[in-house]
Parts: structure tokens; sequence; C-alpha cells
């Protein structure tokens, strides 16, 4: 496999408040990794570091090129989308509405229809409701719609933020299971941030393990989860 984002010595700020600490790993094409730690570790301001939502130093690689500074409209265009924490659904519009704007730059018509017509494979309850407002769906058909709307931008790196956050537990096992579908079909690599550790790990190839703004360990997934002081902080047991 290929490195296909590559963050290197990362520090970001909110105001005079630094929130992260020179923040380094990697991204493999294809591959799953995910950010784990306790609240307030950095893991959604590394995601919106990469997206140059927050002021930055250090670098940011994406398939060998440097992107840090460039515009977050700009960003996106190469390829990222993010899925943000609370889903970031535009409600007062249809589900189609939603969709239809997350494509609105793309050029190819029939690439859109054919994406279109992928998300309704991954999530039929979409197609079901259609025309229905965003805001009036459950908890777990948003979290559908958020990430079937950055699968509309036709990305090569998503980004999620909790996906898992306030969704029952089998809405959330449904949702982790399409993702790997995504994963693996259409090749799309990601890059998660989650507090059930169990599942990341369970879902992820990679873990980095972030405190206070800083990687404190990293390794397969598998190590990682096998890690005793993980385990305990982590994972319960």
């Amino acid at each position: 496999m290929t490195t296909v984002l590559e963050v290197k010595d990362l520090k970001a700020y909110y105001g005079q408040t630094q929130a992260l600490h020179g923040v380094s790993f990697e991204l493999l094409e294809g591959g799953i990794t995910t950010l784990l730690g306790a609240n307030g570790a950095g893991k959604t301001t590394t995601l919106r570091a990469i997206c140059n939502m927050v002021r930055t130093e250090g670098d940011v690689v994406f398939q060998g090129r440097s992107i840090r500074g460039q515009a977050t409209e700009s960003i996106v265009r190469l390829g990222f989308a993010h899925v943000p924490e609370g889903r970031g659904t535009f409600t007062t519009l249809t589900v189609d509405e939603n969709l239809r704007i997350a494509a609105y730059t793309r050029s190819d018509k029939a690439a859109v229809k054919r994406d279109l017509d992928m998300v309704f494979e991954y999530f039929p309850r979409l197609r079901e409701r259609i025309q229905q407002q965003a805001g009036t769906l459950s908890g777990g058909e948003q979290q559908m719609l958020a990430i079937s709307r950055a699968l509309m931008l036709g990305p090569r790196v998503m980004l999620l933020d909790e996906p898992s956050f306030g969704l029952a537990p089998l809405i959330v096992q449904e949702i982790f299971r399409i993702m790997r579908r995504i994963n693996t079909e259409a090749k799309c690599s990601m890059l998660l941030v989650e507090q059930n550790a169990a599942l990341a790990l369970d879902l992820a190839d990679h873990a980095y393990v972030l405190e206070t703004g800083r990687v404190v360990m990293s390794g397969p997934s598998d190590v990682v989860k096998n890690d005793e002081n993980i385990r305990k902080s982590y994972l319960g047991y």
C-alpha cells in the first residue's frame, strides 16, 4: 500500500491556545486509520487542521504534495470529505436536496447519477425518505445521510468524526458494517475519530492514540487492541 495522506509535526491553535503539539501520522491508500483518545485529546482538531479550518503549523501531504495553507474548499476539491460530529446536514432541505448540493460542483453527471445509485444501495432507507426533510429523520438516518452526502463528493479520503455518537447500538453496527463496504468497494481511504475504541479498532487497520495533543502510541489495530494500558483505559477490561 502507498501512503495517501501524511501529517507531519502538525500543530494547531485556537487563538493563543495550542491544541496540537507536533502530531505526525500517515494514512495508507485504501486503508482505515483511527485516532483514539479521551475528550480534549485533539482528535477533532486534527481533522479540522487537515482541512485548514484552524490555524496550523507543520505539514499535510496528500498524494505526495503539500496541501498546507490551501483553502478548505480547495482541499475538498482535491478529494477530501469531512463528516463532522453532529452530522451537519441541512435540516430544512430534503434528503434529495442534501445529496445533490454535495455534488453541485461535479461536471460529470453520469458519475453523479452512478454515485447516487451507489448511495441508495448502501442506505436504501434514504431512498424511501428521499423527499423527507433531513431534520425529521431519526438520528441514525441523519448519520446515514451525512456519510452519503460525503460520498457524493466522490472523495479519495473520508474524515469521519464520531459517527456512532448518540446512536443505538444496532444502528451503530449497521453503519460501521456499511462503512467497511464503502472502504472496500468505493476504494475510499478513511480517517476515523471515534470514542468507542472497541468499534474503531475492529474497523481500522491502524491506530494512533492521542493525549493532550500528542501521539503517545501507534501501531496496527490488533496490536493496539491487545496493549494492556489501552485495554484498561479505553476498552474497559
